[in-house]
């Protein structure tokens, strides 16, 4: 017998498996629900100021612009805040009533202090504030609308014992480095652009950023992949109250005074600008850059409203963004019910 006798005979070789179909495209209406969610508000803040510009000849000046841009905007580090807490899936009501305490605080510490203790204290007290309502939130798992309400009327308790019942005003001196903050046009300007570019870096560039967004996706998934939900839940309060104390405190600084009155209701428009930005209510979703569309969006509205609808007196703008609101919240109902379709 042949050596080539005893070598096993080849087999052929298995044929490859034929490749599957790929993943499914997304639908057409999926991909434009997600896009008009995403980039709806500066879509509408772009139409509504170019149907402004071309009806009004006073609109596109930049006298009003600077109105719109600097008349109340360290209340839009209210609606900065709001966007953190509200894309975990949570809500935060303190934030008008820590405004109205930080403006307080800023111009105590001015005027017993001066600036270096204008600019702390307000922060250390909106940190501590809102730390006490994270831990509550997260370590006590009690309901973030209980907690916030509590440090809503904690929050204005507080500030009406500080200014005995708002017979005390506080002054700001007029040529300290803490007034100069709020003074002018560009340096508030400037202020908020930092505040929103790093807010918007740490949403979208860091790891805190992206704990928040699986929280308010799913929690208990975002505990299984073992992301740090508990320190993220009170950082995310501790954040939320330490830039409204500081959007106080800029404010009393341009205000020149502690005024009581003012940060009632706040908290809803803050809630308004966000969901008008694109930011779920119920979490998962959101970006800075909505927010800062639904801030903008809500202030063109505003403006037009004192312009030409001014003898209805503020109630009419009230009725305009609670339906406003309304609207945006049954659209992103809608729109998410649209991306979960088969």
């Amino acid at each position: 017998m042949s050596p080539t006798a005893l070598q096993p005979t080849a087999l052929p070789p298995e044929p490859s498996p034929a490749p599957g179909p790929g993943p499914a495209p997304t639908p057409l209406s999926e991909q434009l629900a997600y896009q008009l969610q995403r980039r709806g508000a500066p879509a509408v803040l772009v139409l509504v100021a170019a149907i402004a510009s071309i009806t009004s000849s006073t609109f596109p000046t930049w006298g009003n612009i600077s109105t719109i841009l600097v008349g109340n905007n360290f209340v839009w580090l209210l609606a900065l805040g709001m966007t953190f807490v509200i894309i975990t899936g949570g809500i935060d009501l303190s934030v008008g009533s820590m405004y109205a305490l930080g403006g307080v605080l800023g111009a105590y510490g001015a005027q017993h202090g001066g600036s270096a203790l204008a600019i702390v204290l307000p922060l250390v007290v909106g940190a501590a504030w809102g730390g006490v309502q994270g831990l509550l939130v997260a370590r006590a798992r009690m309901a973030p609308f209980i907690v916030t309400l509590a440090g809503l009327l904690g929050a204005r308790g507080l500030m009406q014992a500080l200014s005995n019942e708002g017979a005390t005003t506080y002054i700001v001196p007029k040529n300290s480095f803490f007034a100069s903050l709020g003074a002018g046009t560009w340096v508030p300007l400037v202020i908020l652009a930092v505040f929103f570019a790093l807010g918007a870096l740490l949403l979208a560039r860091t790891r805190f950023g992206a704990t928040l967004t699986a929280m308010g996706g799913n929690e208990n998934a975002a505990v299984l992949m073992g992301l740090p939900v508990v320190r993220a839940k009170v950082l995310v309060y501790l954040l939320s109250g330490t830039l409204a104390a500081a959007a106080g405190a800029l404010g009393a600084a341009r205000l020149q005074s502690g005024v009581t009155t003012i940060g009632v209701g706040y908290e809803l428009t803050a809630i308004a600008s966000v969901v008008i930005g694109g930011t779920l209510l119920t979490g998962g979703s959101g970006s800075v850059g909505g927010t800062l569309s639904g801030v903008l969006l809500l202030g063109v509205i505003h403006n037009l409203i004192d312009s030409h609808f001014s003898q209805y007196g503020s109630a009419f703008t009230d009725t305009v963004n609670g339906g406003f609101l309304a609207a945006v919240v049954l659209l992103q109902t809608l729109l998410s019910r649209t991306q979960q379709l088969p």
